[in-house]
């Protein structure tokens, strides 16, 4: 009864990026990135339902970074546990170098970098040729307008990217989801989350972003679904990949 409450929300359109962007095909080994929040929890739970019903074979790993903050992971690990899902947990010096040794003033794009590497190069030792990240709708616009005032540019996250110095191939399935269905699933299905303890968060201009975001949705009802639209109808292609 649950899931069909979310059915529109978050089982169709995550199935329409799957589908639209031919993420996944038999036989795949995934490696979903897995951090304890909302989003990534949301994702490895929706592969894993998805898992058990499609007609097309997939496998899912997940693993977890431990960037070096101190804070227990183990919900992750008998969240995993429970439904069956093989966890690694790697540990890292991440935080301490970003922010003990470098002291970065803006420590999100280096902790993002080493963050990734980490989870890519543990991908490919596992065995995994493709990574699921659960970035959603509202992170892919958040993303577009902080490339377009701070980097002067126009660039969208893509559905499906391929890594050629990793070898591997990126994955969004939850890309045409909203944050707020992400929000209400969790709290519904109870999943147990991970709280992020850096010192940065909420504190960034993603997070200026996602203020801004919510202000043009309150003068413009359903703008998240129209920028979707056009993400989705962009041309020239390298806006936005067609498969």
């Amino acid at each position: 009864m649950a899931k069909r409450r979310f059915h529109d929300s978050l089982w169709k359109p995550a199935g329409q990026a799957i589908n639209e962007h031919q993420m996944i095909q038999e036989g795949d080994q995934i490696a979903v990135g897995v951090s304890g929040g909302k989003d990534s929890m949301t994702l490895l739970y929706v592969l894993n339902e998805m898992r058990k019903f499609s007609p097309v074979k997939f496998h899912l790993h997940a693993i977890s970074i431990d960037l070096g903050f101190g804070v227990s992971l183990e919900p992750i690990r008998d969240f995993c546990r429970d439904i069956g899902i093989s966890w690694s947990q790697v540990h890292t010096k991440i935080a301490p170098i970003v922010f003990d040794f470098r002291k970065e003033p803006n420590p999100c794009s280096l902790c993002s970098k080493m963050r990734n590497g980490a989870l890519h190069i543990t991908a490919k030792q596992m065995g995994c040729s493709k990574v699921a990240l659960a970035h959603s709708l509202d992170d892919a616009i958040e993303t577009f307008f902080l490339s377009l005032f701070y980097e002067r540019r126009i660039k969208l996250m893509q559905p499906i990217s391929y890594l050629s110095r990793r070898q591997v191939t990126l994955i969004r399935p939850l890309l045409y989801v909203r944050e707020k269905t992400i929000i209400h699933f969790t709290d519904a299905f109870r999943l147990p989350l991970v709280k992020n303890p850096c010192p940065q968060d909420s504190h960034t201009q993603r997070e200026e972003m996602k203020q801004l975001v919510v202000g043009l949705e309150e003068k413009f009802p359903g703008v998240r679904d129209r920028i979707l639209t056009a993400f989705k109808n962009s041309n020239p292609d390298y806006l936005w990949k067609r498969p």
